[in-house]
């Protein structure tokens, strides 16, 4: 590892004065006007210009085509990524990429353009990612990034991270009405218009489904809106954008296998039917891009208000015989924050520079105790305010072109302050800074093909709550505080393959450790103790465009999770999925017909340390059929396809169901996937 740092050091410190006239320059593709014509989506050319096998660009094409059961599966568009539910539709999804459960988002960044989504120190998991607001027709580019090899990207990101890009406007207008199974109807307009001397694009969602379950009604009511106003200023391009969010839903939970197979319930069936939640999210944002100081600079600034109310029941009469476990876990916060970067390119060197700066004012954060909705007691309740600032640099250098080197330097401060109405003793302030180093050599023997070898340290940030922590809120034993910062640390060998815009593969193999699982515990207030962690994994994906009606993709990772330190209890890592396949193709015809078939796999993972329980894993099709007659489009959505019984999500723990004993009953507690529905797309573009 030394020989590669000094190696690409010294690229570093090469001067930029050396670069001939006739050096190889970089390439000024992603600065964008009101001119401009961007391609974006898979079929971008990387080769030149990535910096590690695992990165990648998603277009607004390549959502449109794909359907959706929810918001949160915009997300399985990054290659390994799992999005499941084990709550109700409005609740955010659980995530698992590279041999992690990600919860909600621990450790994979989400961003909408410099907007964070991860909520760090959040009532219900640490790094809360909830991309319900997204109008995914508003979205003109997802780029994704897996690894820890990039300095742009802090607290999160040990697995990756993924950024979606707002429209300034759109090609035409569009507005669409879905109806499908168990109540579903959607609706849906984008469209953006010329105003003075900008750009004002607008969309509007709205959404209602009630749900396949056996004795409740989700009654799902969804409001989403965006308002985004760009325009040429300075030589460069200015934006603001307001984007809001309102939902509410009730949950069909997870549910354990053994009332299912003593027939007190279905599979589609829940031993509470109170439980449910609200969650909204208004931000305001603003950014400019254009040329400053002899390169190009970028700057955003925004101001989000998010709330979320979560009642839940996993245990049932474990822990409050009399009257049940259910819980309240409520989250209502303003996060500030802001984000700069200037970029210089310069011959052989491209040199980028930034600063990132974010302030959580978390005016409640707590867990109650209630029965059908009502609190009965409180087990935590903060104020906490939590400041954070990221500095970074990086430095890329051509020293042909076959060879480059990249260097990333980042280094993050916070600062905790928690003040406990509920326990005053757990009240406190914390801080902590780490240094994170990245790295990457390439080489690129032919033009289409290029070969990576990358390494970078990350970190994601623990519950403000958990660095503070002296008596557990539950139990009324002592407790220690947590490390605020946990440092990850990677490395990837990759390849990618770009042959004549119709065949484009990536491969990579790469290993990941980590300090510690450790993580704050919503549903119990408390601080898990966490172990470290291994990873080890392989990539690989091929996309394929025979010709602009037809087109493939099949994408396959495998990943060893495991504990390193020595334990009884075992090595596995609970959740932690091996194998994940997927794919599909899309066909059109030049008279409008277009139909796209997806799958997805992944296999059977271990739910408890010595792999003694195991989830079965799952498989599910989606299909879309569609005919388009000039601007009027008709489609038809199956979901679920060979209506697969299998589960979304497992679990294994103990609960307790009437009559059982005390200790409860270790047990597989599951959400089975959805029953097959049918969904109509009816859209008329102008």
């Amino acid at each position: 590892m030394r020989i590669l740092v000094l190696s690409i050091a010294s690229g570093l410190f090469s001067s930029a004065a050396m670069a001939q006239a006739n050096a190889p320059d970089f390439g000024k593709d992603k600065e964008r006007s009101a001119d401009s014509v961007i391609i974006v989506g898979r079929t971008l050319h990387l080769v030149g210009e990535a910096v590690s096998a695992s990165e990648g660009s998603i277009g607004q094409s390549d959502l449109a085509d794909r359907p959706l059961l929810r918001s949160g599966d915009l997300l399985e568009f990054v290659p390994g990524l799992v999005a499941t539910q084990h709550s109700g539709s409005g609740k955010a999804q659980q995530y698992f990429l590279r041999g992690f459960n990600l919860d909600h988002g621990t450790d994979f960044a989400t961003s909408v353009d410099a907007m964070p989504v991860n909520m760090r120190t959040h009532g219900h998991g640490q790094g809360w990612t909830d991309v319900n607001f997204l109008i995914p027709e508003a979205v003109e580019e997802l780029t994704y990034r897996k690894g820890t090899y990039y300095p742009e990207v802090g607290d999160f990101s040990s697995a990756g991270s993924a950024r979606f890009h707002i429209a300034d406007r759109v090609g035409s207008g569009l507005a669409e009405l879905t109806a499908g199974s168990f109540g579903y109807v959607r609706g849906v307009a984008v469209n953006s218009v010329a105003v003075g001397a900008g750009d004002l694009l607008y969309g509007v969602e709205l959404q209602a489904f009630d749900g396949p379950w056996d004795d409740i009604e989700e009654n799902v009511e969804k409001v989403s809106g965006v308002l985004r106003y760009s325009f040429d200023i300075g030589g460069g391009r200015a934006h603001a954008m307001v984007m809001g969010y309102d939902n509410s839903w009730n949950s069909h939970d997870q549910i354990p296998q053994r009332a299912v197979d003593q027939g007190l319930i279905s599979a589609f069936g829940s031993l509470d039917t109170t439980v449910g939640g609200e969650a909204s999210r208004y931000s305001l944002s603003t950014g400019w891009n254009g040329p400053a100081l002899g390169g190009q600079l970028d700057v955003a600034a925004y101001v989000i208000d998010s709330s979320l109310d979560l009642f839940l029941n996993f245990t049932y009469f474990l822990d409050n015989p009399v009257d049940g476990d259910q819980f309240e876990q409520v989250d209502d916060r303003q996060v500030y924050g802001f984000d700069a970067a200037q970029q210089w390119d310069l011959g052989r060197s491209r040199i980028r520079v930034g600063a990132q700066g974010r302030y959580d004012d978390i005016g409640q954060v707590a867990l109650f105790h209630t029965k059908a909705r009502d609190r009965l007691s409180t087990v935590r309740d903060d104020d906490v305010g939590e400041s954070s600032i990221g500095i970074f640099a990086s430095h890329e250098y051509r020293f042909s072109e076959q060879f480059r080197s990249y260097l990333g330097l980042r280094y993050d401060y916070y600062d905790f302050d928690v003040l406990s109405r509920s326990l005053a003793v757990n009240s406190g302030e914390a801080d902590d800074a780490t240094p994170s180093l990245k790295a990457s050599l390439i080489y690129r023997p032919l033009d289409p093909l290029e070969f990576y070898a990358s390494y970078g340290q990350g970190f994601h940030s623990n519950d403000a709550r958990g660095t503070t922590i002296r008596i557990d809120p539950v139990t009324g034993d002592p407790a220690l505080p947590v490390d605020p910062l946990v440092d990850s640390e990677g490395a990837e060998l990759g390849a990618r393959l770009h042959v004549n815009d119709r065949i484009q593969a990536t491969a990579a193999l790469w290993t990941l450790r980590l300090d510690s699982e450790l993580l704050f515990v919503g549903d119990a207030g408390n601080t898990e103790a966490g172990r470290p962690s291994e990873r080890t994994g392989v990539e690989a994906g091929i996309y394929y465009f025979a010709s602009d009606n037809l087109s493939g993709d099949f994408e396959v990772s495998y990943s060893d999770a495991k504990f390193t330190d020595n334990d009884p209890a075992g090595e596995k890592i609970a959740g932690s999925i091996p194998l994940v396949i997927s794919g599909g193709i899309t066909a059109k015809t030049d008279s409008g017909y277009v139909a796209t078939l997806r799958a997805r796999y992944f296999g059977s993972y271990p739910l408890i340390e010595d792999d003694s329980v195991e989830s079965d894993g799952s498989t599910v099709l989606n299909l879309r059929l569609g005919k388009t007659w000039g601007p009027i489009g008709l489609s038809l959505d199956v979901l679920n396809l060979l209506d697969s019984d299998d589960h979304d999500i497992d679990y294994y723990y103990a609960s307790r169901l009437p009559g059982e004993p005390a200790a409860g009953v270790d047990d597989i507690h599951f959400n089975v996937f959805q029953k097959r529905s049918f969904r109509a797309n009816l859209r008329y573009t102008f």
